[in-house]
């Protein structure tokens, strides 16, 4: 595991990873961190070919519409049409136990979302079947004799095979880590194992241009993977260095 201090435009050119896992400032508040970082998506892309990126869906919808620039940066959605960019988007949502909200007139915001990006042809880009423990599926017998829905037609497994585990739901439930993290938008544990496994082989490198607490590394280094991560507020990362080094 490394941990720069840096602008992650500089670094990211210089770097090769399987994917990186992003969480950058949304700009979404007065706070003196909360900056969008142009042109970080360019430099991402030469980085690697497959991202995740936490970034709250009304960024897409509200100006200035950060949809463009992953499209000018060469960056796809994967898997469904979005029409309005012409590029393909994978939605994964992370369900909190409490929340936050800035508005009293508005439903109360207790989830955060996580889209997949990639470049060039999907069939190159590493992707592992996203399972967790569960309940095995029924006998195939006793699926067939149960009605389609009208409207979706026939779904099929696309090769997975079920066993003892089952396919990981787009919402996943996980406590925030407000009370015991070293950085206030730190995310949960298990919220990036799930998205490094699933993105990077075992025994690859993944980056985190906006580090953070590092947990990106812990995670990584868990889930048997390499780890760079990358933050450019000094005490910020003096913290994780620190928190990286006990754990």
């Amino acid at each position: 595991m490394v941990l720069f201090h840096g602008d992650c435009r500089d670094l990211l050119p210089l770097l090769h990873a399987d994917a990186i896992i992003a969480d950058p400032p949304y700009q979404q508040t007065s706070l003196r961190w909360d900056r969008w970082p142009t042109g970080w998506l360019t430099a991402a892309a030469q980085c690697t070919n497959s991202l995740w990126c936490f970034l709250p869906l009304r960024q897409f919808a509200m100006p200035p519409f950060r949809g463009r620039e992953f499209a000018a940066a060469g960056w796809r959605l994967s898997q469904d049409l979005e029409p309005d960019l012409d590029t393909e988007h994978d939605h994964w949502t992370w369900a909190k136990h409490n929340g936050s909200g800035f508005a009293t007139d508005r439903f109360r915001r207790i989830h955060e979302t996580a889209t997949h990006w990639y470049r060039g042809p999907w069939s190159s880009i590493y992707h592992d079947v996203p399972s967790v423990a569960g309940q095995p599926r029924p006998p195939a017998a006793t699926i067939a004799h149960r009605p389609q829905p009208p409207h979706t037609g026939r779904i099929g497994s696309a090769g997975y095979t079920y066993g003892p585990t089952r396919l990981a739901r787009s919402v996943i439930y996980a406590r925030s880590e407000h009370r015991t993290g070293i950085h206030p938008t730190q995310k949960p544990l298990a919220v990036l194992d799930l998205l490094i496994r699933y993105a990077s082989p075992p025994g690859g490198t993944v980056v985190d241009p906006f580090a953070g607490s590092g947990s990106t590394g812990i995670a990584a280094r868990a889930a048997g993977r390499h780890a760079v991560l990358i933050e450019s507020d000094e005490r910020s990362c003096d913290r994780a260095a620190h928190w990286l080094t006990s754990r």
